[in-house]
C-alpha cells in the first residue's frame, strides 16, 4: 500500500463554472483542472485533438536546411544512409525516414547498431560502412547529439551528416559538426516540441518533406510515430497526444502489413488497440530484438509488404521476447536479492558479472517503481561496467550524471532514464557520488511512495456516463495516465478473496453500491475483519472500469489502495 496519498484540491466554484461551460461532469472538470488544463479552450482542444493542430515543422531550428539537403541528395541520386537505434523508438524513426525517402524516389539505406557489438549511438562503424557503400549523406534518428567524434570523422571522410535527436545535449553551447542539427531540447527547451520522441522528430522531417515536395505521405506514417512515442515514454500531451491518437487509428485499421502480422502473433488482431495494449504487446516484441538480438531486421518488418516475410519476422520477434522475459526475470531476482541484503539508501546501485545488457533498463525501471529511488544497474565484463539508470520524478538523472562525469567513460539519455559506461573500479566511488548528489537535491519525503489522486468524488458520480467521459481522455500514458479517483467513508460489504489472491467486495455510500476488486490484494483482507459486526468503513482509491459479465455491462472499481476511514 502507498504510504502517502496526495489528493489534488480544486476551487468548487471554478469546477462548477468549467463543468457548465465545457458541458462536462464536475468529476471530469476536476481531473482536467488538476492536470493543468484549466480553460474551456484548452479542455476542448485536449478532448478533441486534431491532426490540423500539429505544429509547423519548419518552426524547428535546422529543419529547413535539412530538407533542402535531402531534396538535393534525392535529385542528384546520392546514396543516403539512415543511422538509427536498436530500441523501438529508434527503429520506428528509421522506418519513417526509409519510407518517406523511398516514396520521394531517393536511394536510401539504413544501419542499426548492435547493442553488444557497437553500443549505443552514432558510431564510427556506420561511417566506415557508409564509405564502403559510397554514401554521401547520413541522417541520424534518435541519436547523434553527443556524437562529436563521429561527426568529425564523417566530415573528414567527406560524408555530410544531418542529426535528428531528442536526447539531452551534453553541452548546449557546442553542437556536433553537421550540415544540420534538429533537436528541440537544444533549440526549444521547455517547449511542447521538446517532448517529442525520436520517431516524433522523424515524423516532423517527413511533414517538412511533404511540404517541399508537395506530397501527402507523412500522415501514412503516424502508426510508426505512435509506436515510437509510446515506446520512449514521453508525455502523451500536446503534439504527442495527436500523434498517438491518429496513429492508433491506423494500427487498428491494419494499415501496415508488418504491424498487422505482429498483432496476429501477439493475439490481439481482433481487439481494439489502445495505447496501453500497444505498450504491453507490440512494443516489448519490437524492443526484444535490440535487447538480445540484432534489431536491423525489425526495420524490414516495418517496411515490407511481403506477407511471408513479415509473418516469419513476427514469429522471430515473439520467440525473442519470450527469451527476453526469462532473462529479465533472472536478472531481476538476482538484483532484488542484492537489494534485500544491502541497507537501502537514497540511491540503488547494483552490478553483476554475466548480467545481460539488454534487460538492465527493464530491471532498473521495476526497481525504481518498487523502491521509489533512482536506480543504476550495471553488467560488468572485462573491467568495464555498462549500465542503465531509471529515476523518479524529483531527480534529473542526466544532470546528476553530468556532475560526476569525471568518473564515467560515457553517458547519455533523458531526465528519467540514461545509459552509462564506466570502469568497474569506479563503481564504489560512483555510488558514493550519486548518494551525495541525491542527498543534496532530494528530500526524504520525495522518496516516499506517492499515490496521486486526480479527483475526490462521491460514489453516485461513478456511473456509465463518467466512464464514457473518461474514455475521451485516451490515449493514456506517461504525462496523461488513466485517472485515479478517491472516495471517503465507503461501507465495506462482503469482503472475500477470489481467484489466486484477489480481494473482492462491494463498496457502498448512501444508496449507491458498486463492486470493487483489488488485484493481488488478498493479504489485506485481514484489515477488513470486524469482530463486533459493526459496519466497516474505508477511504478508497480506484479507477472505474466496465466489467462485462453474463451478458451485462457493469461499472466496477479497480482498487489501487484503501485505508480505514478516520
Amino acid at each position: 500500500m502507498h504510504r502517502k496519498w496526495l489528493v489534488k484540491r480544486t476551487n468548487p466554484e471554478y469546477i462548477s463554472y468549467i463543468s457548465k461551460t465545457a458541458s462536462i461532469s464536475p468529476a471530469l472538470a476536476k481531473i482536467l483542472v488538476n492536470r493543468g488544463i484549466k480553460t474551456v479552450e484548452k479542455i476542448k482542444s485536449f478532448i478533441a485533438p486534431s491532426f490540423s493542430a500539429l505544429s509547423n515543422p519548419f518552426d524547428f531550428a535546422g529543419l529547413e536546411t535539412a530538407v533542402q539537403r535531402i531534396k538535393s541528395a534525392i535529385s542528384s541520386k546520392e546514396k543516403i544512409l539512415i543511422h538509427g537505434d536498436y530500441d523501438a523508438d529508434g527503429l520506428t524513426a528509421t522506418a519513417i525516414m526509409v519510407h518517406v525517402i523511398n516514396a520521394l524516389g531517393g536511394d536510401v539505406h539504413y544501419f542499426i547498431p548492435n547493442r553488444i557489438q557497437h553500443g549505443y549511438g552514432f558510431n564510427l562503424a556506420s561511417i566506415d560502412l557508409a564509405k564502403k557503400m559510397g554514401i554521401t549523406l547520413i541522417i541520424t534518428v534518435d541519436c547523434g547529439i553527443t556524437a562529436f567524434d563521429t561527426a568529425s570523422y564523417a566530415k573528414k571522410q567527406r560524408i555530410e551528416v544531418i542529426i535528428t535527436d531528442h536526447h539531452e545535449p551534453s553541452d548546449k553551447n557546442i553542437l556536433p559538426e553537421a550540415a544540420a542539427v534538429i533537436n528541440p531540447k537544444y533549440s526549444a527547451p521547455g517547449s511542447d516540441s521538446a517532448n517529442l520522441s525520436g520517431a516524433g522528430i522523424a515524423f516532423k522531417v517527413a511533414q517538412a518533406l511533404d511540404s517541399v515536395f508537395q506530397t501527402e505521405f507523412s500522415s501514412k506514417l503516424l502508426d510508426l510515430a505512435a509506436i515510437g512515442t509510446m515506446a520512449d515514454v514521453v508525455p502523451i500531451i500536446g503534439e504527442n497526444r495527436i500523434i498517438v491518437k491518429e496513429g492508433l487509428k491506423l494500427i487498428d485499421q491494419g494499415h501496415r502489413t508488418g504491424i498487422s502480422a505482429l498483432k496476429s502473433i501477439a493475439g490481439i488482431d481482433k481487439r481494439e488497440i489502445s495505447a496501453g495494449l500497444l505498450a504491453f504487446t507490440l512494443i516489448p516484441r519490437i524492443n526484444a530484438a535490440g535487447r538480445i538480438g540484432d534489431a536491423a531486421d525489425v526495420v524490414r518488418l516495418l517496411t515490407s509488404d511481403i506477407a511471408d516475410e513479415v509473418s516469419g519476422l513476427s514469429s522471430w520477434l515473439d520467440k525473442l521476447n519470450s527469451e527476453r522475459q526469462k532473462l529479465d526475470a533472472d536478472v531481476y531476482q538476482q538484483a532484488l536479492s542484492i537489494v534485500n541484503e544491502k541497507k537501502i539508501g537514497n540511491v540503488i546501485v547494483l552490478s553483476g558479472e554475466g548480467w545481460h545488457q539488454g534487460v538492465l533498463g527493464i530491471v532498473a525501471s521495476r526497481l525504481a517503481d518498487e523502491f521509489s529511488r533512482p536506480v543504476f544497474v550495471f553488467a560488468v565484463k572485462d573491467g568495464i561496467a555498462k549500465g542503465s539508470a531509471r529515476s523518479i520524478p524529483c531527480f534529473d538523472i542526466c544532470s546528476g550524471l553530468a556532475e560526476c562525469k569525471d568518473l564515467l567513460l560515457s553517458f547519455g539519455g533523458h531526465k528519467q532514464a540514461a545509459g552509462i559506461k564506466l570502469s568497474a573500479e569506479n563503481l564504489e566511488a560512483f555510488e558514493k557520488a550519486m548518494h551525495d548528489l541525491v542527498n543534496k537535491s532530494v528530500s526524504e519525503s520525495d522518496l516516499e511512495p506517492l499515490l496521486e489522486i486526480d479527483a475526490d468524488v462521491m460514489l453516485s458520480e461513478v456511473n456509465h456516463n463518467l466512464l464514457k467521459e473518461l474514455d475521451i481522455l485516451q490515449p493514456f500514458g506517461y504525462g496523461n495516465p488513466e485517472p485515479v479517483l478517491g472516495a471517503k467513508k465507503l461501507e465495506v460489504v462482503n469482503p472475500r478473496i477470489v481467484g489466486s489472491n484477489h480481494l473482492k467486495m462491494k463498496l457502498k455510500q448512501g444508496s449507491q453500491s458498486i463492486d470493487a476488486v483489488g488485484f493481488d490484494m488478498g493479504k489485506l483482507n485481514g484489515l477488513l475483519s470486524n469482530e463486533d459486526s459493526l459496519p466497516q468503513y474505508v477511504d478508497a482509491v480506484f479507477t472505474p472500469a466496465l466489467n462485462e459479465w453474463n451478458g451485462g455491462r457493469y461499472v466496477q472499481l479497480i482498487l489501487k489502495a484503501f485505508r480505514p476511514s478516520q
